[in-house]
């Protein structure tokens, strides 16, 4: 199986999540168990923190797109952090950009969220 982990923290009201290693087929089940965990919770506010993801499939991607329209129907966002060049291409790629807040900062995904909560 491919290296891959999950670590999830509270920032305040924010749930995030630091993914590690390769987001694939097989590890993408992790992923989607952690995201459904947090809805099931009520928890829509997430940001994922992609500092230590090393490569990502479509399988992984997938999994965002099954989950952005609960998390948006409750209120929340997913938020996308400090992704290498190498992982933000395929999202670049897949027009990810236009669908999800991607920063350079799990900060800046804070204040998004603040900056919209203020709105």
């Amino acid at each position: 199986m491919k290296n891959f982990s999950i670590n999830h923290k509270k920032v305040d009201d924010y749930d995030v999540l630091e993914l590690s290693g390769e987001l694939d087929a097989h590890t993408a089940s992790q992923l989607e168990n952690a995201l459904k965990r947090l809805i099931d919770n009520n928890q829509h506010l997430i940001i994922v923190n992609c500092e230590e993801l090393e490569y990502i499939a479509s399988a992984g991607l997938g999994v965002f797109m099954a989950y952005i329209e609960d998390v948006r129907d409750m209120g929340g966002d997913i938020k996308l952090s400090n992704m290498n060049p190498k992982v933000y291409n395929v999202f670049d790629l897949l027009g990810f950009p236009t669908l999800y807040d991607i920063v350079q900062k799990e900060e800046e995904a804070i204040r998004k969220f603040e900056n919209e909560e203020s709105e």
